[in-house]
């Protein structure tokens, strides 16, 4: 084998067309070789050998010792396997040709596809559509298109077959007729789910008294409900107000805090505008943009106050009080009136947040290169037509509302609401809140009896609600003409991934459940999302109370919701 090789080879450097090459390009080329060389050594004489010569003695005994160790075992080693290198490169060679001509022979090809492939593909879809081959193809079934209209009519104008929908669509106007192929879906509630969930809910750990709806979300069709009574909501009267929120100022709609200027009085005024979010940052980035509106008016001294008057009303406190869960009533806050740095969670609270606020304005401004006369910020209320210097915005509501049902937010929850209620009119305190809310619901379409709405955060435990309500508002979210209220369905916390429940569904229902959770002494709560065993998405609702052990009831209300999921209840 390698002896016919070497006369391939030789036989191919006699050719004539070998040796003109070789005659033309060879000797120019070594002309220009043997120069750069001369070149290179006189450079190297003249001003590389100097330099190195040193380092060449030092490196020399190495460098003699790696060839031997290396370099010369190396190239023994390729010259007693030259042979086999070049079976190796012939070997490649040969088998790059054979893959070409078998492509070549398996064609005809048009955009990385077999012809024939397609050409069958076109029969197996006439076939199905009761013609036959021939007929589809309109006697040219079998020819060879070039362009996919072409294709298509070659094949009777039947598109090429597709895979079919791995999820069916949901009907928008109820269940898709049986056309007769099996019996039709129940309407009622469902006996299977109610053997299911009863006697889960007869649980002891969930209290006194339990009330559950469980609702179709496709259909709206109840599939169970037991304890129909209102009943403290706890923290999932949060769905209700981030729905009134969302219809009320719309997703886009961002909470506003201001810097106006007072100029007979020559001071600037930090205007709350019931943003719980505003964060240190933001304050500072405020008070850098008020130095700068200053500095263009030639102004480097002002005087500091501050307006937290937006939300109006007897109430400076939440009924329940001041303590970790919420801070006191004001439109004007930073961090939420948190002393410890946290976004979100208990945390200890300043007494007096707008005047922390107005505090740590002063020191921003003072940052930025502003004198402030006194060194201090007081109340005072903005001048009507005050020229604004600077303004920060909050994110769109649709994002606040999600915040707010993540981490369970009371501060942001109770702002929310008074904004509502300033939306519609109404007086920014508890009382305005409570009819703002309830007109929303009622403007939604949601069954209101028994509703008593005490607060927005679901703190007072004197508000009442329904899990048909809290059942038909998810189910209402979800709803195709209704994307502005998606964000009470995604910002509802994940199962053992984020928000309220982190730390829960730690063996089942993990990640395929979303739910708002409530905790009060004696309360518990849950309403949410799942999907069951036939793929229907399922908005639940469960209230308890009177319960004793408040970690006991949140696992048997995890085991209740859990359940849903390996349900395929008719």
């Amino acid at each position: 084998m390698l002896r016919r090789s070497r006369g391939v080879w030789r036989r191919a450097a006699r050719h004539p067309a070998v040796r003109r090459v070789r005659e033309r390009a060879v000797p120019p080329a070594a002309r220009l070789l043997r120069r750069s060389a001369r070149f290179a050594r006189a450079a190297h004489r003249s001003a590389v050998q100097p330099a190195v010569r040193p380092a060449a003695r030092f490196l020399r005994p190495h460098a003699r010792r790696l060839h031997r160790a290396v370099v010369a075992p190396a190239a023994g080693s390729l010259r007693r396997h030259a042979g086999v290198w070049r079976i190796t490169l012939y070997a490649t060679l040969a088998g790059l040709l054979i893959s070409v001509v078998t492509i070549g022979l398996a064609g005809p090809w048009e955009s990385g596809r077999r012809t024939a492939e397609h050409t069958r593909a076109a029969e197996l879809t006439a076939e199905r559509h009761g013609t036959t081959a021939a007929g589809a193809a309109g006697g040219t079934a079998g020819t060879t298109a070039d362009a996919k209209g072409d294709r298509e009519a070659a094949a009777g104008g039947i598109p090429e077959p597709m895979a079919g929908p791995v999820l069916t669509p949901l009907p928008e106007d109820g269940p898709a007729d049986s056309g007769g192929s099996g019996p039709e879906p129940a309407a009622g509630p469902s006996a299977a789910l109610a053997g299911l969930l009863q006697p889960l809910l007869d649980d002891p750990a969930l209290g006194t008294g339990v009330a559950a709806t469980v609702l179709d979300v496709a259909t709206g069709r109840e599939l169970f409900t037991t304890g129909t009574g209102a009943a403290p909501p706890a923290s999932t009267m949060k769905l209700v107000t981030g729905a009134a929120a969302l219809t009320a100022l719309g997703p886009e709609h961002r909470l506003t805090t201001r810097v106006v200027y007072d100029e007979p009085n020559n001071r600037v005024v930090l205007v709350g505008g019931g943003d719980t979010t505003l964060g240190s940052e933001d304050l500072a980035a405020l008070a850098r943009a008020t130095a700068r509106a200053l500095a263009g008016r030639g102004i480097g001294a002002v005087g500091v106050g501050y307006d937290a008057g937006r939300f109006s009303g007897p109430e400076t406190h939440h009924p329940i009080g001041v303590n970790d869960n919420i801070s006191p009533l004001t439109s004007l806050t930073v961090n939420g009136g948190r002393l410890d740095g946290s976004t979100h969670g208990p945390a200890p609270r300043a007494a007096d947040p707008a005047a922390e606020a107005g505090g740590e304005f002063v020191a921003a401004l003072t940052d930025a290169g502003i004198t402030v006369k006194g060194s201090s910020a007081a109340p005072r209320t903005a001048p009507d037509g005050a020229p604004e210097l600077a303004v920060h915005r909050s994110e769109p509501v649709a994002v606040l509302v999600e915040r707010a049902l993540t981490h369970s937010d009371n501060d942001l929850a109770e702002s929310l609401g008074r904004q509502v209620a300033a939306a519609d009119g109404l007086p920014l305190d508890l009382a305005g809140v409570s009819r703002a809310l309830t007109g929303r619901l009622a403007g939604l379409g949601l069954p209101t009896e028994g509703l008593r709405i005490a607060d927005a955060s679901g703190l007072d435990r004197n508000g009442r609600l329904t899990t048909g309500l809290l059942a038909r508002l998810l189910a209402l979210a979800a709803a195709p003409d209704r994307p502005e209220l998606r964000p009470v369905l995604t910002g509802m916390p994940v199962a053992g991934f984020n928000g309220t429940l982190r730390h829960r569904y730690d063996e089942h229902g993990g990640g395929l459940i979303r739910a708002k959770t409530g905790t009060l002494t004696g309360v518990n709560a849950l309403a949410g999302t799942t999907v069951d065993a036939d793929g229907r998405v399922l908005a639940f609702a469960f209230l308890a109370h009177g319960t004793a052990s408040p970690s006991a009831a949140e696992a048997a209300l995890d085991t209740t919701a859990g359940t849903l999921l390996t349900c395929g209840c008719p």
